[in-house]
């Protein structure tokens, strides 16, 4: 599922900084790049569900490799983990309330911290 309207989508931000960001609200970059792409996930667990909230980049300029590059973000997604399948990110998956709420919140303090730097 896309969560529209958090602020994230379209921004630019150095990828050093943003790592921090990131990092600062659980959302783990591991393994997740190339050169040209990032992705940040959050696993949120609800009920026995797993879900991930997932954060995307990708570089305008620079190289992620090169761990000196500016980032464009685009639309978070809510997926849902089916094992041994993995995460699907479709609008007809089903999102407790709690979920999505704390996707929500999490993504907007992300916002937040994003803007101050800006």
């Amino acid at each position: 599922m896309r969560i529209e309207g958090t602020g994230l989508e379209g921004v630019t931000i150095d990828l050093s900084r943003l790592n921090e960001i990131m990092d600062e609200n659980g959302l783990v970059l591991a393994g997740q790049w190339d050169y040209e792409r990032v992705t940040y996930d959050r696993k949120i667990e609800a009920k026995g569900e797993v879900y991930y909230l997932r954060v995307q980049g990708y570089s305008v300029e620079g190289d992620i490799g090169g761990r000196h590059a500016v980032v464009k973000l685009i639309t978070p997604l809510l997926g849902k983990h089916y094992y041994p399948h993995g995460v699907e990110y479709g609008e007809g998956e089903d999102f407790p309330a709690g979920v999505l709420n704390t996707s929500k919140s999490l993504l907007k303090q992300v916002s937040e911290e994003i803007q101050k730097v800006q």
